[in-house]
């Protein structure tokens, strides 16, 4: 059955805030303002934040000088920076030329279309912009992703002559895709407790969403597997938000996770739980 798109556009949870901690927070800073075109949004007391329309979804915490976290060990493969429209790829894509960005690979994906490049302290970065949800490929009713080439001087037409601005407004996170130990309990543990459906398995990854989209979270373990499980305090990824769209989905993630013998913080306003990569998950 086709995911109707009024579920796809307003789904039972998806991505809030990442929490990144990096060794040097004003090179982050300026990288994510000059590269993306974040804006300063205000910074809490360990934290500066970056984000659009006031909101902002992207925080730095300031980690130890010595501790860079290899491509083997769980944590971050990327952040998902999801723009509203396909000439807005185009004008990133433009910007990004003319200020000498590193571009580490784009791919057509069927349902999106995505460039992929990483932040000065190796934190994974997808900019991508998706069509719409009835084009999205199908094997009957299963949802299929792809990886082509991506088409960049379409995308480019489709931005005219017009620049970049900046994030455009309306910018959010759509996803974040993580490196794990082990995919089977890792899968198991954002169906079960989290309560996310798997969309897509291909080789050494799983994708899963809320509410029809695409994915919302992705695990791989194609350069970690059997990685140990993270400490609090590894550079790169501090924390994933989840926001719920009812406070209900909030309670039922944690009942799921103390059930499932998961330690469970719960807060007036927020519950946290770690995954089985030993990554942070909060759900507001």
């Amino acid at each position: 059955m086709m995911t109707p798109l009024s579920t796809v556009s307003n789904p039972p949870l998806r991505i809030g805030r990442v929490a990144l901690a990096v060794r040097d927070v004003q090179r982050a800073r300026e990288f994510y303002r000059t590269a993306l075109g974040l804006e300063d949004i205000a910074p809490t007391d360990d934290a500066l934040r970056l984000g659009v329309d006031g909101y902002g979804f992207l925080e730095l915490h300031r980690a130890p000088e010595d501790n860079r976290r290899a491509a083997s060990e769980a944590g971050l493969f990327h952040t998902a920076f999801l723009l509203p429209s396909r000439a807005d790829l185009g004008r990133w894509l433009r910007h990004a030329s003319s200020i000498g960005l590193q571009i580490a690979g784009a791919s057509d994906h069927g349902v999106s279309e995505a460039v992929y490049l990483s932040d000065p302290e190796g934190n994974g970065i997808e900019i991508y912009v998706d069509r719409p949800a009835s084009l999205w490929p199908r094997d009957g009713t299963a949802l299929r992703m792809t990886t082509q080439r991506l088409s960049i001087p379409s995308v480019l037409t489709a931005a005219g002559s017009t620049s970049w601005h900046g994030a455009p407004s309306g910018t959010t996170i759509g996803h974040v895709h993580l490196r794990v130990g082990d995919l089977t309990s890792a899968t198991d543990f954002y169906r079960n407790v989290v309560g996310l459906d798997l969309t897509v398995e291909v080789s050494g990854a799983s994708f899963l969403s809320s509410g029809g989209y695409h994915h919302h979270l992705a695990v791989n373990v194609w350069h970690s597997r059997g990685a140990a499980t993270r400490k609090q305090g590894d550079a790169g990824l501090k924390s994933v938000e989840f926001l719920a769209r009812e406070r209900v989905w909030v309670d039922a993630i944690a009942d799921r996770a103390s059930r499932a013998g998961v330690l469970v913080a719960r807060h007036s306003d927020h519950a946290e739980v770690v995954d089985p990569a030993g990554n942070r998950i909060r759900i507001a």
